[in-house]
This record gives structure tokens, C-alpha cells and sequence, in this order.
């Protein structure tokens, strides 16, 4: 299991990774910190990015705050934050 901080900035106009803030990585949310749909999204999108199910991502710690702790089964700690930092061109060029 692959752990990682993050610096979660919630209703932002899309999620992306947008680099590092400090010694974590920086992801905006497409979601309020209402109700936990902040949390879920950025379970998403992690999940997503790192190419494994939602029940393989967990916030360890910092659940009510904006520095967390996600924890991720089945990939490598330095493949996390590569996946988490890659930049996608699809969808890009207009």
C-alpha cells in the first residue's frame, strides 16, 4: 500500500493535479466540502488517474481537512505520484 500527502483545494472549476504545494501534491476538486463530496471526488479522481478500483483508495488521515493522507493498494508509492502528476493532452488543444 502506497501512501501519499495531499493539499486538497475544493470547488475549483475542474479536478486536476495542479503540482506540488510544499512536500505534497497539490489536487483541485470539482466539488464542495459539503457532505463529504469533496472527499469522494477526490477518491475519484485518484482512482481514476492510477488505473485501480475506488475501494482500493482510502483517505488515511486529514479526512476533515485540506492536508490529507490517501492511502492506495496494489501500486507503488513513486508510481502514485507519477500518475497523480502526469499531464494528460487529450482534450487539451482547441
Amino acid at each position: 500500500m502506497a501512501t501519499l500527502v495531499v493539499h486538497v483545494v475544493p470547488r475549483a472549476r475542474r479536478t486536476e493535479a495542479s503540482g506540488w504545494h510544499g512536500d505534497a501534491i497539490k489536487i483541485k476538486v470539482a466539488a464542495a466540502p459539503v457532505d463529504g463530496a469533496a472527499n469522494a471526488e477526490l477518491v475519484r479522481f485518484v482512482a481514476e488517474r492510477v488505473g485501480v478500483p475506488r475501494r482500493a483508495v482510502t483517505i488515511a488521515s486529514g479526512a476533515a481537512a485540506r492536508r490529507k493522507v490517501v492511502a492506495v493498494d496494489g501500486v507503488a508509492a513513486d508510481a502514485l505520484a507519477r500518475a497523480l502528476l502526469r499531464r494528460d493532452t487529450e482534450g487539451d488543444a482547441q
